[in-house]
């Protein structure tokens, strides 16, 4: 048996009206979907637990069967595992967003205007950490770059319980009321501040100004942790799996869980990303001896968190087109019997621009054993069937079973 796991992060969400009020998964063009969500097991699934904030790290996690109540210690260890960074016991990671704020004088008063700074590369970045850390680095204070704005920041003997806000969350806000105002958060704050006369006349963004792209004007820290333990993946279900994900979070719990990560050229995690690139590397993993694939796909929630309807839409439709024939296609051809189970970590409402809580719809298919499904694979139509798995650490067993 061959098991494929394509999780569409952000996927679900509410119904529009710019939609004609549907979801984005209604509205979207997705044969593949819905034919095998015409013969599979189709429900709901409260990835999040209650008391849990609805971050793609709880959720993925909770999909891939550990339950985050037990093993979760921040989002940012789980990117510095990827990175590479070798965290010890009194480390404390963060994620390092490269933002762009709005020209307000007084820090406070500015705007999140974007938290991804015009989906800076990586390339770019990587100049404007290095600048970071040759102001800011220390004993204490250890940068480092991930991927587009994506970055670590290691703080030495670091607090915890920092109460930092994730930059997606206040898009379009001034961000005074979101400052930390915990006094260990002291440290961080003054360096997001004083980043700005770092970043904002730096080359990179001098030439992205000219260019008419967003700059790289700031830093922003959230998400800490300590360093995490995962048991094995192969220990825990019996399965060599890979993870195949553009970013550092879904890579990084990989690692954790000791799964083989795939590298994929043009992997972004936007729309813009090798969707047959990724579908090709999780073929080649179960060609190659792997008996799980997880297949993560950013776009849906970055179009979430950015408002961008139509390309939410798209971002499905690109998901359907591009993705699953060729994961169809390949498992086919290896000749085995084979489940695939399609479903959201998460919703990411195009209303609010950030994650939800919402148990989301899912999708288990079993090439040998098909069943009555339903014609859309939708939000609404996985709550018709009554199906509800209420502790999402379940799915995954339910799926490899």
């Amino acid at each position: 048996m061959k098991y494929a796991v394509v999780l569409c992060d952000g996927m679900a969400d509410y119904p529009l009206p710019e939609l004609g009020g549907k979801t984005p998964m209604e509205a979207a063009k997705k044969p593949h979907m819905d034919a095998l969500a015409a013969k599979s097991e189709v429900g709901l699934c409260k990835t999040v637990a209650d008391g849990l904030k609805p971050g793609s790290d709880v959720a993925n996690l909770s999909v891939m069967g550990y339950d985050p109540r037990v093993c979760y210690t921040g989002r940012s260890p789980l990117e510095a595992a990827n990175i590479g960074v070798q965290l010890e016991a009194d480390d404390v990671a963060l994620r390092c967003n490269l933002v762009t704020l709005s020209d307000e004088e007084k820090f406070g008063d500015k705007t999140m205007v974007d938290y991804c700074a015009g989906d800076i590369s990586t390339q770019e970045a990587d100049l404007l950490v290095k600048a970071l850390k040759e102001r800011f680095g220390s004993d204490a204070f250890s940068f480092y770059t991930g991927v587009s704005y994506r970055h670590c920041l290691v703080w030495k003997g670091g607090a915890l319980g920092l109460e930092l806000t994730p930059p997606h969350d206040i898009s379009g806000r001034v961000i005074g009321e979101y400052l930390s105002k915990v006094p260990a958060a002291a440290p961080l704050i003054a360096m997001m501040e004083q980043s700005m006369e770092v970043l904002a006349k730096h080359p990179v963004n001098q030439q992205r100004k000219a260019q008419g792209k967003r700059p790289a004007n700031a830093c922003w820290f959230w998400g800490e942790g300590k360093k995490p333990s995962l048991e094995p993946f192969s220990e825990k279900f019996g399965l060599k799996g890979t993870v195949v994900s553009a970013v550092d979070l879904i890579k990084g719990i990989g690692v954790c869980a000791r799964m083989q990560v795939a590298g994929v050229p043009g992997a972004t995690g936007y729309i813009d990303t090798n969707f047959e690139g990724k579908a090709q590397a999780a073929v080649e993993a179960l060609q190659n001896g792997q008996d799980f694939v997880y297949v993560h796909l950013e776009a849906p929630d970055e179009c979430g968190h950015r408002h961008e309807i139509d390309n939410k839409v798209k971002a499905i439709e690109m998901i359907d087109g591009r993705v699953l024939p060729i994961l169809l296609a390949g498992l086919e051809q290896i000749g085995e019997d084979y489940k695939v189970m399609i479903l959201p970590d998460h919703p990411t409402p195009l209303s609010t621009m950030t994650h939800a809580a919402d148990p989301v719809p899912y999708l288990i298919y079993q090439k040998s054993a098909p069943r009555e499904g339903v014609a859309c694979f939708s939000e609404a139509s996985a709550k018709a069937t009554g199906v509800y798995i209420a502790e999402g650490t379940s799915i995954m067993r339910r799926f490899l079973g």
